[in-house]
């Protein structure tokens, strides 16, 4: 019988507002992870200290924000509005439900209500200072790890405002760097949100003058087929046009911030621009024809917006302020107003937008008959599971607190997708079976992801027939071997998303899976590196017979060789299938190497793909003989044991 374990007044704890954050870093800024991807908790640290300084621009108290990032670990940002007041300068920054945004009266539409933002940044940082500039006085104090180190106030001829350093604590965020493009993109939708505002970084200057305009403008990859339309009312904002591809594309923003997921507004503006316009149409048009092509924004201030989690990246708030109008409301009369009014007075643009209505509408039902028998036979195949494996957790379960790592495996052949199964998570990561090389699909219509197996239980396990808004996987991880044949099934299945489903790839929902090209190791007895038994007793637990390192690279394997002492065993992994399932669980948890697949203005996506997957088969075969590297040219590998 099992001793009772001991539950006494020394097993109560309380823990200090920094302390918790320390403990419960989840709980404050989601994911910690490297740096790697945009949700990762350095950019949320990152947001939560510009927030504050956007709040100052939106009470007009100064016009420019300075941001460097040192080396891409240390950041510090500077602001010119009134500075935090200094006789609670230390309790704002360092005790949680402290803050001057719980009423109205100071600021008005802000996006940190909760005082918690600033106290995670002070507690997740080695090093942290904060400086007010307020009337001839700076009063400057500092922090390690949440904990007060140092405080002074002196004279200052500096301009009000507030300065603030971090630097993340890499004891929690194993080996971060800040990346350049993560940050700009989030510095660049700042500026969209708020005309007038000088952002300099690392001494480079982002504006907007046209706000939403511009966003879509430099984000759009395919061109409009009519001007983006551009309307502005007191506490809404919002830029849309049609374009030739697929899909529903939204930006949406709530008091600045970027709500990636959405929320209350973007469903309300989805609803209302498309009755609006099925109204001035005066045609029974379905909703999903009228929305198929377009690319739109949306902005709104929100009296104390609620949002789904700290780290608002969805809008919950019903209303527009407390008590006031609905948020639906507010929204729908603005756009019944504002676009029927424009349509009227442009008809020239009003065409054009329906028949590029008309245009959906015709290939729909064109395809009606492929699309029921689709759907039935996609029904049929996940019921039986001959190619989804699924998971439990799901991207849109709502109440799950760990949505956010729901994945999918698309992967080709049984023996690579055994692996992954018999390796996986089965709470949150499902996987998906290709059987043999899919189809090229550039160039082609919407019909082909009904007509081929293998795309229409794709679509259908994903869930994303009718958009984004019931993707069942946060992400959607490319798994293939990494030969010729892996490469070539890889590009398929982008080519694939970006043909058909654009926005799963610029919403940064698809990934690559980085899987090792060698296994290298050797007998603890032959290894003399001391540096190297250490950290691997440390990783373990425990002494194995074997020390083992994985390389993604020859450089990387070159390394282990050097680490490992003589004569090492090198495996050579050349198929997915060749890892055991034993290793392959290494690869997919919560280290796993992921390369999110990227989708901007300037990747000229469309010469591209009709270079490398169009019908150019001649000029693309020369260009393969021109680049060719014959065998007797290659350098000689060195021998693989195993």
């Amino acid at each position: 019988m099992e001793e009772q374990i001991k539950y006494t007044d020394d097993n109560i704890r309380h823990l200090s507002d920094m302390e918790h954050v320390r403990t419960r870093p989840g709980m404050y800024i989601g994911r910690l992870g490297d740096g790697s991807l945009p949700e990762d908790g350095i950019y949320v640290l990152l947001k939560e200290v510009i927030d504050n300084s956007i709040d100052e621009f939106k009470m007009n108290a100064g016009k420019r924000i300075e941001i460097d990032i040192e080396e891409n670990l240390r950041v510090s940002v500077r602001d010119y509005g009134r500075g935090i007041p200094q006789g609670k300068l230390v309790e704002a920054v360092s005790v949680l439900n402290t803050g001057g945004k719980y009423d109205s009266k100071a600021f008005k539409k802000s996006v940190g209500l909760n005082g918690v933002g600033v106290k995670a940044v002070n507690a997740l940082s080695s090093h942290f200072e904060v400086r007010s500039f307020r009337d001839g006085k700076v009063r400057a104090v500092s922090f390690e790890r949440g904990v007060l180190k140092t405080d002074r106030t002196e004279d200052t001829q500096d301009e009000n405002g507030t300065y603030i350093f971090f630097e993340p604590d890499d004891t929690l965020f194993k080996n971060y760097q800040f990346h350049s493009d993560i940050v700009e993109i989030m510095l660049r939708n700042y500026t969209y949100l708020n005309t007038g505002l000088t952002i300099m970084y690392n001494g480079r200057r982002i504006l907007s003058r046209n706000g939403l305009k511009d966003l879509l403008n430099d984000n759009m990859t395919t061109e409009g087929i009519y001007p983006i339309i551009h309307l502005k009312g007191e506490d809404i904002e919002i830029a849309f046009t049609h374009t030739n591809q697929y899909g529903e594309e939204y930006h949406s923003f709530v008091n600045g911030q970027h709500t990636t997921q959405g929320g209350t507004h973007q469903s309300a503006f989805k609803e209302h621009i498309a009755r609006t316009i099925k109204e001035y149409a005066g045609k029974n048009f379905e909703y999903t024809d009228i929305r198929n092509g377009l690319v739109a924004a949306i902005a709104v201030n929100v009296e104390e917006p609620m949002f789904e989690s700290q780290t608002k990246i969805k809008l919950g708030s019903q209303t527009m302020s407390p008590g006031g109008v609905s948020v639906n409301k507010y929204v729908g009369d603005f756009i019944k107003t504002e676009v029927d009014n424009y349509l009227h007075m442009h008809t020239d643009v009003a065409e054009v937008m329906l028949q590029k209505v008309s245009e959906s509408e015709k290939e729909r039902k064109a395809m009606a008959g492929i699309t029921k028998l689709a759907r039935e036979r996609a029904k049929k195949a996940n019921l039986h599971n001959r190619k989804l494996r699924d998971c439990r957790i799901h991207y849109s379960d709502v109440k799950s607190d760990r949505k956010e790592e729901s994945s999918i495996f698309i992967t080709e052949g049984d023996s690579a997708s055994g692996s992954i199964t018999k390796s996986r998570d089965v709470n949150t990561q499902a996987v998906f079976s290709l059987r043999g090389k899919p189809l090229n699909s550039f160039g082609l219509t919407k019909k082909v992801v009904y007509e081929n197996e293998e795309f229409n239980l794709l679509q259908a396990a994903l869930d994303i027939e009718d958009g984004l808004d019931t993707l069942r996987y946060n992400k959607v991880i490319v798994a293939t071997d990494a030969d010729v044949d892996g490469m070539h099934i890889r590009l398929l299945i982008i080519t694939f998303f970006l043909q058909f489903f654009p926005e799963l790839i610029k919403k940064g929902h698809v990934y690559v899976l980085q899987t090792p090209l060698f296994r290298v190791r050797n007998r603890r007895t032959k290894i003399k590196n001391k540096k190297v038994l250490a950290e691997a007793d440390e990783a373990k637990g425990k002494k194995n017979d074997f020390i083992t390192r994985y390389c993604y690279s020859e450089e990387e394997r070159q390394d282990a060789i050097t680490a490992l002492g003589p004569e090492p065993e090198i495996t050579r992994f050349k198929g997915l299938g060749e890892i055991s399932p034993d290793e392959f669980v290494n690869f997919i948890g919560p280290d796993m190497r992921l390369e999110q697949v990227t989708l901007h203005k300037n990747d000229q996506v469309q010469k591209l793909l009709e270079y490398y997957m169009g019908k150019n088969t001649a000029e693309r075969q020369n260009f393969i003989i021109d680049n060719l590297v014959v065998e007797e040219d290659r350098p000689e590998e060195e021998e693989v044991y195993d």
